[in-house]
């Protein structure tokens, strides 16, 4: 198992699959990431690295050495926010709306949809799962 930013890595699947779980690290950056530690591990002349780009993609942890793990490591650590402070960052910006009043910290607080999204038969999630039909709460006559 690897760990990095904070997350357990499973070492059995391949490294772009593998770096998905960690919270902001996305497909399209993994392959930044990937090109980038492959370009600096080529530059550093690690011992018995030699794979190329092509099979650096679909390599797995359990492929690499420690030494080409870190440098993976440290270009996600130095160059991306991620997992904690990702989080803290986000919960930041909205801590910010509402403070400021603006409509989007207003829908923040009601807990409704912020991004102009119909409320009146959507977001069943965010007000409840409450449905309420026509004759929902009348009671019905008795025949006599």
């Amino acid at each position: 198992m690897i760990r990095i930013a904070g997350r357990t890595l499973s070492s059995k699947k391949q490294i772009r699959f593998a770096l998905t779980p960690i919270k902001g690290v996305g497909k399209n950056n993994i392959l930044k990431i990937l090109a980038e530690s492959h370009a600096q591990i080529q530059t550093s002349k690690i011992k018995d690295f030699k794979l190329t780009e092509k099979e650096f993609l679909i390599a797995k942890f359990d492929d690499l050495s420690e030494e080409a793990v870190v440098v993976i490591r440290n270009i996600i650590e130095n160059n991306y926010i991620a997992e904690e402070d990702l989080k803290r960052k986000i919960q930041s910006e909205i801590k910010r709306l509402v403070d400021l009043n603006t409509w989007r910290g207003m829908r923040h607080k009601l807990r409704l949809p912020v991004r102009g999204q119909t409320t009146k038969t959507n977001s069943r999630t965010l007000r409840g799962n409450v449905r309420v039909s026509k004759g929902s709460g009348k009671i019905k006559a008795t025949k006599t």
